[in-house]
């Protein structure tokens, strides 16, 4: 194969190369940097800059992940493993194959940018992957949420496992075993993963996020959708939440050192999955979010963006191509960061919603049994009007605040956690980011100021001697008092002007939490809902 004149080869180069199965024709671009990246990427019609001179590029028809169009080849290995379903669908080994055979025979005569990096930021757990990608933005974009390799590592490099990245190619859903032009297909016997018809980029970061989800757990280590930061006395705090609860937002503070945003396993400490953040930027602002805002500058990436011709400044609050808009960016462009990105085994958990029906208190202290609940609840709620025919909130639950990424069935993660908890006897809070006084469109959100406050306040001690109260009919401890916060926001039931009104909703919204846990049954017999729920 050729090696384009910004690359040298060595004979581990040719070895990994080799092991790609690229044809002899095909370009490789290999382990360029941030500016040969972005040059080439400009000339390419891959992007534009933007007024800081921050590559902005389009993800296409995909502004997000495809979960419906995410497969599992089914072997030996996964067979009895994996937990199949909507979430983890079968795709036969010879479909694998075929599929794998044409796509590299596509790139005959075509570039691609192969980049060599990690993921795991404890040594112990460590993965190498090779990254074959047919967009320079994108092998910018691996540059910047995976963990980069040194010199030295690059020169004894073997990957553990590949990913092979084509938007342009479409698959065939009546040979492939696809549901339609775009796939994302995991195979664990072999490590590869095959990413087709799609631009979205965060379906890298998510594919090797699900290799881990399926991997360290069976070696004892619990991987989590949560983001992580340490303060000065190594208190470390863990955030989970589904998107848009303010995961990225709360853990990137600037008292406390950031481990990372999105992916992090723990074992005997708590480490970083990834290298970078890949943070929404819709309607963000210096003001609210300052390192994040700080963190957009030369050598990060926009998704979906978009600005003034005149001017070329981002306007984040523009929405006219998805809310979904986003930037990556390395850990390095983070001020106060841990370096490495590691921490001691936590001292509290936080437990993030956005609920939009307004009735969960703004902190609740969880026992050990409804810290498992809530977990494998993974509770947000949908706004009315985000989706055709939404009239009202809706909620939403993800076992493990990440199904779409659980390979394995969520009570193996569950009780993973609830060994942790039990062990060092960590405490978790639930809190709500989301509406008191009412729900969407009647209530109001609650003050990212008061978040902050009721955050700090637990993660200093100020609520282990506070009195606590009961709030029915969830059966949760809420205190009385909290620093920084008006006691009168503490119980939401008296943040409604009708307190019948919040009742019905509460009710409501219990119900459909025990319907959803209903859903799971627990392979090892353990706990029902109705003793988890208490």
């Amino acid at each position: 194969m050729n090696i384009n004149l910004f690359s040298t080869l060595s004979d581990v180069d040719t070895n990994v190369l080799q092991s790609l199965g690229l044809p002899d024709t095909t370009t490789v671009a290999l382990n360029l940097t941030v500016s040969q990246l972005t040059e080439l990427a400009l000339k390419r019609g891959e992007g534009v800059l933007t007024e800081a001179e921050v590559l902005m590029c389009d993800t296409g028809t995909f502004t997000g992940r495809s979960p419906k169009d995410k497969f599992i080849v089914r072997d030996a290995l996964t067979e009895k493993a994996i937990w199949w379903g909507a979430i983890n669908q079968p795709i036969e080994v010879e479909q694998f194959n075929q599929l794998h055979q044409r796509m590299l025979a596509s790139l005959a005569d075509q570039s691609v940018f192969v980049r060599y990096v990690k993921a795991g930021a404890d040594p112990r757990y460590t993965i190498n992957i090779a990254i074959v990608n047919e967009l320079a933005w994108h092998n910018l974009f691996c540059h910047n949420l995976f963990i980069e390799t040194s010199a030295d590592e690059r020169a004894n490099f073997t990957p553990d496992w590949t990913i092979l990245n084509l938007p342009s190619f479409q698959a065939d859903s009546t040979i492939d075993g696809t549901r339609q032009g775009n796939f994302t297909i995991i195979n664990f016997s072999k490590r590869v993963i095959l990413i087709g018809g799609t631009g979205y980029a965060g379906e890298m970061k998510k594919g090797i996020f699900s290799v881990l989800n399926f991997t360290l757990p069976r070696q004892g280590v619990l991987s989590m959708h949560c983001s992580a930061n340490v303060g000065k006395a190594g208190d470390t705090a863990l955030f989970f939440g589904l998107s848009g609860t303010g995961k990225t937002t709360l853990s990137t503070d600037p008292d406390r050192q950031l481990i990372g945003d999105d992916e992090h396993g723990w074992s005997d400490q708590v480490f970083n999955f990834e290298g970078g953040c890949y943070a929404k930027v819709i309607n963000l602002s210096a003001e609210h979010e300052p390192e994040i805002y700080g963190a957009i500058r030369p050598g990060a990436v926009l998704e979906n963006t978009r600005f003034s011709p005149d001017t070329r400044i981002v306007d984040f609050a523009d929405q006219s191509v998805t809310e979904n808009t986003r930037t990556a960016y390395p850990l390095d462009y983070i001020a106060n960061r841990a370096n490495p990105s590691v921490g001691p085994a936590p001292r509290n958990l936080f437990f993030l919603t956005a609920d939009a029906f307004g009735v969960l208190p703004p902190i609740a202290r969880l026992t050990v049994k409804q810290a498992m609940y809530y977990f494998l609840s993974g509770y947000t709620a949908k706004l009315a009007g985000t989706e055709v025919g939404i009239k009202e909130p809706v909620p939403t639950f993800s076992a493990c605040f990440g199904a779409a990424f659980l390979p394995l069935h969520p009570f193996a993660y569950a009780d993973l956690l609830g060994h942790h908890l039990e062990d060092a006897e960590v405490p978790v809070w639930l809190i709500n980011t989301g509406w008191t006084g009412g729900s969407f469109g009647t209530g109001q959100r609650i003050k990212l100021a008061y978040t902050r406050a009721v955050i700090r306040a637990a993660l200093t001690g100020a609520l282990d001697t506070v009195d606590y109260q009961i709030l029915q009919p969830f059966g949760l401890q809420i205190p009385m008092t909290c620093p920084g916060i008006p006691t009168e926001l503490l119980d939401p039931r008296q943040t409604w002007a009708r307190p019948i009104d919040y009742d019905a909703t509460a009710s409501r919204l219990e119900r459909a939490f025990r319907q959803n846990y209903e859903t799971y049954e627990n392979p090892a017999g353990g706990s029902t809902s109705e003793s988890l729920f208490s």
